[in-house]
Order: structure tokens, then sequence, then C-alpha cells
């Protein structure tokens, strides 16, 4: 079969890693994918042009697997539908539980889904005046590429984040989610749901923030890990249990049925696992390192639950770390242009172009994945690539996974 893959980055290329390993594939096609994916054909279309990637696919592929938020809030899947095309991902209507931090909060609170406690504002003076305590989470309501969270040390931070979300719009006309700043270790909980049918991944931990000691801004993420050993397992069951199938049924219930990938961002708190927020797609960097352990064939794990036929999901007994090398300057503005070299196989390509050599594309540019037998020997590896890259404009933390390697 041929399979289209819609998306541009190193989720996309991860996935697409795993889909040529597939015994059912005969060619992939991604769009409008990066010049630093190899073994498939590139399709010069965007994400959001819904129309002609419906077109394309009516003519070339079997299957579409959706990478990021835009697509499906565009309502790729909907069309794709509607057109009799297999097409992997939620609805437009279920791609809510991401598309509005409102609606996730509300559903939760609704069916006893454990969260942080929240107020949703629209007015800067009134989101202003019900700020007491610090630090607390201020979400912009809508998407916002990753970077719509700022977590407020003090009085003048939460300022500026409203000011941001609210009075400059940055990120567009929204609302505000003003939450509880919860403590506790982070980890990422993806798994594959078809209505109330729930397959859990093994888990990850994202490094969110721009620098080493998770100092500086919220970014799309500069590394991550799996699986968490910090993460007890009778934690993870819990999530499973009454945080992803709870809120897989939910949308069911709500006449938003999810079918695709289900993306917890959760903390393990002192009373337990609480969401943090969820995704409707395959997380990023998370899926760099997820998708590299699981063994089985991933094409065949979407088929069987696109049939709803029963689905055994095995891992690999390794330690996967990864690291993002990004443009100096991100997440805020940076150039773009600058020559890379020694760029070395199995490196998941974020954000570059090739001219006459790979050249810098984007705040993301590249990811690389160590592995080892354990943490200490997966970050070697990782780091060892890392450090044979030559590029003038590029930054990257020096951390990643000091959670669990003890440094």
């Amino acid at each position: 079969m041929n399979v289209l893959i819609i998306g541009r980055g190193g989720r996309e290329h991860a996935i697409l890693d795993k889909v040529k390993q597939s015994k059912l594939v005969k060619k992939v096609y991604v769009a409008p994918g990066n010049d630093g994916m190899e073994g498939c054909e590139l399709v010069n279309i965007d994400e959001v042009d819904v129309d002609k990637l419906c077109a394309f696919a009516k003519d070339n592929v079997d299957l579409t697997i959706v990478g990021p938020e835009a697509s499906l809030a565009a309502g790729i899947v909907d069309e794709f539908k509607e057109a009799g095309l297999m097409i992997f991902g939620p609805t437009k209507s279920a791609t809510i539980i991401e598309g509005s931090k409102e609606f996730a909060k509300d559903l939760m609170k609704k069916y006893n889904i454990p969260t942080a406690s929240y107020e949703v504002f629209s007015d800067f003076e009134k989101a202003k005046a019900y700020l007491t305590e610090y630090p607390v989470v201020l979400k912009y309501d809508g998407l916002a590429a990753g970077k719509g969270v700022v977590i407020a040390e003090n009085e003048t931070e939460a300022i500026e984040a409203l000011k941001m979300f609210l009075v400059d719009k940055k990120y567009g006309d929204s609302k505000v989610v003003i939450e509880e700043f919860l403590k506790g270790p982070e980890f990422s909980l993806m798994a594959f749901v078809n209505g109330e049918n729930v397959y859990p991944m093994e888990i990850s931990q994202d490094h969110k923030r721009a620098y080493e000691n998770d100092k500086g801004p919220n970014t799309g993420g500069m590394g991550a890990y799996s699986p968490v050993p910090i993460i007890p397992n009778e934690v993870v069951l819990d999530a499973v249990e009454n945080i992803i199938k709870r809120v897989a049924k939910a949308m069911v219930s709500e006449g938003r049925p999810f079918t695709g990938i289900l993306y917890g961002g959760l903390m393990n708190t002192s009373s337990g696992a609480k969401v943090i927020e969820f995704n409707a797609r395959f997380g990023d960097p998370e899926t760099e390192v997820v998708l590299p352990r699981l063994v089985n064939d991933l094409v065949e794990v979407i088929l069987g639950l696109l049939n709803e036929e029963e689905i055994n999901l095995k891992w690999k007994d390794n330690c996967t770390l990864g690291v993002v090398l990004a443009s100096k300057g991100y997440p805020g503005n940076y150039d773009k242009g600058y020559p890379i070299h020694n760029i070395p196989k199995g490196v998941y390509h974020m954000g570059t172009k090739y001219t006459d050599c790979f050249e810098t594309n984007g705040g993301r540019v590249l990811f690389v994945v160590g592995e080892g037998s354990n943490f200490v020997e997966a970050s070697e590896d990782a780091y060892k690539k890392v450090k044979n890259i030559k590029c003038d404009n590029l930054f990257y933390r020096k951390d990643i996974g000091y959670q669990v390697i003890g440094r």
C-alpha cells in the first residue's frame, strides 16, 4: 500500500522512519515534508491545504497519517472521510480537546478527571483581578505551536502574559485559562485511541524550557527521553484508567468520539497524576524517542485500530534520549539560512532545507536521538552525535535527561 504522511517536522520524520519499516508499505509520500527526509517522495502541498491534499490522496495513496494539529483543526479528517479515504486522526469536532483549553478543562471538570483548578477569562481587568497566588499558570485558549503557556513566578510576569494573550493578541483573539500551579515531575502519556478502545504507549518526559536547569521561556520542547523510571508504574496504570480511558469515554458521551493519538501531558503530584494538557496528535519531540522503541509494525497497528481489532503493543527494553538543536533566539526571533555540516545518519530533521548544503530553516532545527541499555549510554550516544554537528547559529541544552542520569 501507499501511505501519505502530513507534516514537515521531526515528529513526521520519526513517523516516516517507522512507516518505511512496514512490510505492508510500498511507497511513502510526505506533504510537504522537509529536505532531510529520505526514502520517501515529498509532495509540495501545505499541511492545511485540505482540498489539494485530498485530491492528491484520491489518486495516490491508501492510508493517510496526520502529524500536525493545524491540519486536524482545519478539518482534514472530516474531508478525507467524506471522500471515502482512509485517514488516521481525530475529526475537527474531536480535535477541540487540544484546540480549546477551556473545552478540555470543562470536560475534565464534568467527568471528574483530575486536573488543576482554573478559571477562564476574556477580559484583561477581570483576569488581572483574579491573580493572587504565585507561581500561576496562564494558558492561551487556542493553538499556539506549543508556546501558549506561561508559568508566571510573580505579578509582573503574570500581567505581561495577560497583555500578550488578551491585549496584544499574539496568537489570535481568544480567551485565557488561569490555573493552579501543580508541583511534581511531568510525563507524557500517548495512546492509540478509537472511541473507547485505548492502547497506551510507553511514557516519555519532555524538556519544555529553553535553557539548562529548566530556565528560560517555554518552547515546543528542547529534548525528551523514554522510559521515565522516576514515575512509578502504578501511577502510569492509574493515569491510563482514570485519565486517558475516562477522557476517551467522555468524548464519546459528548458526541465527539476520538480516533487517533490522544496525548496526555501529565504531572505526578502528591495526590496522584493530574492533567496539564491534552493534545490530539503525536507529541513533538516525544514521538522521536517513543516510536523508535515500538517493536510493532506501526501501519499494522493503525489498520488494526481503525478496524477495531485487539492491539497488543510491544516495546524494546532500552532507553532513548533526544536533544533538540535550535536556532539561537528561539523561541523568540531567530535568523535562518545558516549552513549545517556533519549531520549524521539517524537524525530527525525539524527545520532544515537543502541548497548546496543543509541550512537552518526554523526555530527547532534538528533532533538527535541516542539509544542504549541505560540512560548514561543513551545520553553519551546522543551528545557524541550532537558535538560532531557544525553550525554557527545553533544551541542546545546540555542536561537533557538529568532527572534520570543524576547530573
